[in-house]
């Protein structure tokens, strides 16, 4: 079968599940709003193959992934308002129009220069559909997670030159973010809100460092969810090989074992 009988056959598929008569009760009761969070799920999963190497999962990602984009596609469809032909048709011409020096006339001497043309190519985009700008950061998704949000603004603002110029200063603001952190739960009364206010400015101010590394803050978070997800589990499983569990071993046994994990599971 061909690469183009069989995405007919998935986009078949999707419209049989959908069939107000024969199809799916689960896929038939679904809408846009709902089908949004697997679609943001089936990224990360894709996200995580990549990132443990697992091309065979990788593959099967993928096919998870792209049937998030036929289900938008046939819902919107079926209310008249485009198809998955027209997405295809959509991108297509996204990716012409924003790379001349591949498909016209145009040429560039660096990924500057390209980085350059492609956001100018955005904007005018967004002045063709008559979108309002108020500001520059509008550019960035609401809906990204919030650290890559965080970093996506800085960046924005860094190429006004709105930045900090060298690493010093970013991590006096930590320290004094931290401080102020302090400073709340310190208080007679502590405020929920000032709390959480003052951990995101924190958060915020480890961001621009991992950005001025150029770390990307969500990758070494999920870097590090790992490391945590490891050793919490080689506590588990000593504490199972002793005849104990989580519930009944001290904080003191615990962190012990933790210890014991960092070198173990170097």
């Amino acid at each position: 079968m061909s690469e183009v009988n069989k995405l007919n056959e998935l986009l078949d598929i999707m419209a049989r599940l959908r069939d107000p008569n024969t199809g799916c009760p689960w896929d038939i009761k679904q809408n846009f709003a709902t089908i949004a969070p697997y679609t943001i799920e089936e990224a990360y999963e894709v996200a995580d193959a990549i990132e443990r190497n697992d091309l065979d999962e990788l593959k099967l990602e993928l096919g998870d992934l792209l049937l998030q984009v036929v289900f938008h596609a046939q819902m919107a469809q079926e209310q008249g308002l485009f198809n998955f032909d027209d997405v295809v048709e959509g991108i297509n011409q996204k990716m012409v129009r924003r790379h001349p020096h591949v498909f016209g006339e145009k040429s560039f001497d660096n990924e500057a220069q390209v980085n350059a043309n492609w956001e100018a190519q955005k904007q005018q985009e967004r002045e063709a559909k008559g979108d309002p700008q108020n500001s520059i950061l509008d550019a960035v998704t609401v809906g990204l997670p919030a650290l890559t949000r965080a970093l996506k603004l800085q960046k924005k603002a860094a190429k006004t030159g709105f930045d900090w110029p060298s690493v010093e200063p970013i991590l006096d603001k930590i320290r004094e973010e931290l401080a102020e952190v302090e400073d709340e739960l310190v208080q007679a009364t502590i405020d929920p809100n000032r709390v959480e206010a003052e951990i995101g400015d924190l958060l915020f101010s480890v961001v621009n460092l991992a950005r001025h590394q150029k770390v990307d803050p969500e990758q070494a978070l999920r870097t590090s969810n790992q490391s945590f997800y490891k050793r919490f589990s080689y506590i588990e499983q000593q504490l199972k090989r002793k005849g104990m569990t989580l519930n009944n071993a001290s904080l003191e046994q615990m962190d012990a074992l933790w210890d014991e994990a960092k070198i173990a599971l170097r």
